[in-house]
């Protein structure tokens, strides 16, 4: 989030792909207030992910003709985050394990990237799931531990449907109501804390 990289206190945070990063109602900002973010990459050099519930009004044509009519609902572009904002990400549920499918990167699990450069209709059939991001988030070496260290992210699990619900709008608190702790209880936040 912030530009400068920030010393972590404490013990090293382990590498986090495949994680959820989510933020904690002291974030605010347009880009990172209540976002859910899939950690793609994360390592001693630094980190990269996606912001999973922030859609567009653009169409996913506008910027990819052909993709549009074989990404999962709803069917637009997604700011990944403020990096990059001018190349774009598509993240696909890649069912069963082993090898990966053609025009397919498999990251972690059933999570992979896909070459926007194939042809739509031959990824489409292979994949389960496909969603097109805008840009990503990205943290330099340190920085992101520095944020965990700080109270701005609660790194929780990640579920195979988070990449991919139809309701994008709900899932900081739907992710924060399956917490099986008192973390459940954030998703109740109000807005506006003066409201309360």
């Amino acid at each position: 989030m912030g530009s400068e990289s920030t010393e972590p206190s404490g013990p090293p945070t382990a590498y986090l792909a495949g994680k959820l990063l989510v933020a904690t109602p002291s974030v605010e900002g347009d880009v990172f207030r209540r976002s859910v973010v899939l950690m793609l990459h994360h390592d001693a050099d630094g980190a990269q992910g996606v912001v999973l519930n922030q859609p567009l009004e653009a169409g996913v044509d506008a910027v990819l003709p052909g993709w549009q009519a074989v990404t999962t609902a709803p069917q637009t572009l997604f700011r990944g985050g403020p990096v990059g904002t001018d190349s774009a990400i598509g993240i696909v549920s890649v069912p069963g394990e082993g090898e990966a499918t053609l025009g397919v990167q498999r990251l972690f699990g059933g999570i992979g990237v896909v070459d926007l450069d194939a042809p739509p209709l031959l990824v489409a059939p292979e994949v389960a799931g496909l969603r097109i991001f805008a840009g990503y988030a990205g943290w330099s070496e340190g920085q992101l531990e520095g944020e965990i260290a700080r109270g701005d992210w609660y790194v929780l699990d990640a579920e195979p449907r988070d990449a991919f619900t139809d309701d994008p709008e709900t899932l900081w608190a739907s992710v924060l109501r399956r917490q099986r702790d008192s973390l459940a209880l954030v998703a109740f936040y109000p807005d506006d804390p003066s409201m309360n």
